[in-house]
């Protein structure tokens, strides 16, 4: 048998097992969404059909974390995750489909963490505003949503914080995202083309010292979104000369050409959402709790915030101030901590708090981002 036949022999009985291998894993994707049939039937018998509650945040976080501590390669422990978090959301849509509100319009950075963070079977709802994303939250047309609330780069998002100053929905998990920005154009625009620039202001910012160097001469236009900034350049005659600041998404969405990429000004720029819904969330075993603290104004307000934390031992992830929208206090802080508020340690610390605080809101406890 010469080389070549030796070489397809091989190639043909690699193949043959891999088909073996893949019928297996079709098999077993069946069998773990009949389960999740049996599941749906269990809690639909045990309450009322609106009322069951089928997404359990808790859940798919332990899920989660077992199957990458449990991973062996060569596949890495997130893409892993990545396979089993769409045979999650697959199974999930079985039992109930799943509406998600999200910052849009179709292609947004929020688009992208919604779905990294469902999977892609749920039905994600593109809305204009942060605030009509929390409004259809409460109204109920949507199950969650999902919205921005800080960048490494740029810090926190106003809009966010403020909307959860008014609003009674909970947050039940977040997202990290990577984000890298691409210059996208229409066709074959040449960079010394460009005329005007399009983004949100946040891009803008994340890309100023590629734009100075780069682009110097071309208008910076602030936009509600990045992907509202793609459509407008997918939407534009090429003699207006125009470009978008967008991610990957966005590109897709419109069908628009990647001029230069990554062209953010930090290499690990990220933004980190959070999902809200009208349910609180069980501990999952690793999980992070935030609140909003107003405290009445006196010397020493932001130390008797934290001083609590510092003698139960209790980390800090973000301590944010925002101006009060009332006049009955001063100092309005949003604070992100380790740990659940049904731990005791943790409880203990609200208390303590409380006391001392004009008014005290627990946002909601939740598990810390897995992937």
């Amino acid at each position: 048998m010469n080389t070549a036949d030796t070489e397809q022999k091989q190639l043909s009985e690699i193949r043959q097992q891999i088909d073996k291998i893949d019928a297996e894993i079709q098999r077993l994707i069946n069998a773990r969404a009949s389960c999740a049939q049996q599941v749906a039937d269990v809690k639909m018998k045990a309450k009322n059909a609106g009322k069951a509650v089928f997404y359990r945040p808790e859940r798919e976080a332990q899920v989660l974390r077992e199957i990458m501590a449990r991973n062996t390669g060569p596949v890495a422990d997130e893409e892993m995750a990545r396979i089993f978090r769409e045979v999650m959301s697959i199974c999930l849509a079985m039992e109930q489909p799943m509406r998600v509100a999200f910052l849009g319009p179709e292609g947004t950075f929020t688009q992208a963490a919604a779905l990294k963070h469902f999977g892609h079977s749920v039905v994600s709802v593109p809305l204009a505003a942060i605030d009509e994303v929390f409004r259809e939250v409460e109204s109920g047309n949507a199950n969650y949503g999902v919205v921005p609330v800080e960048n490494s780069t740029e810090g926190m998002v106003n809009s966010t914080l403020d909307s959860f100053m008014k609003s009674s929905l909970k947050i039940c998990g977040e997202v990290e995202l990577r984000i890298h920005h691409h210059l996208l154009t229409k066709g074959d625009l040449a960079a010394d083309q460009i005329k005007r620039i399009y983004s949100h202001e946040q891009s803008l910012a994340q890309c100023r010292k590629w734009l100075n160097t780069h682009l110097p001469k071309a208008e910076r236009i602030s936009v509600g979104s990045n992907a509202e900034a793609a459509r407008l350049v997918a939407e534009s005659d090429n003699a207006e000369l125009t470009a978008a600041i967008a991610g990957d998404m966005a590109a897709e969405t419109y069908g628009l050409n990647k001029l230069a990429t990554n062209i953010e000004d930090e290499p690990d720029n990220a933004t980190r959402f959070l999902i809200v819904g009208q349910e609180s969330v069980a501990a999952s075993g690793n999980d992070k709790t935030s609140v909003i603290i107003a405290m009445r104004n006196k010397p020493g307000a932001l130390y008797l915030v934290l001083k609590p934390f510092q003698e139960a031992g209790i980390m800090l992830t973000r301590v944010e101030t925002r101006p009060s929208r009332t006049g009955t206090w001063t100092y309005v802080f949003f604070v992100d901590f380790e740990g659940h508020c049904q731990e005791e340690k943790v409880k203990a610390v609200l208390d303590t708090i409380a006391d001392e605080a004009a008014e005290l809101k627990l946002l909601g406890s939740y598990p810390i981002a897995v992937l």
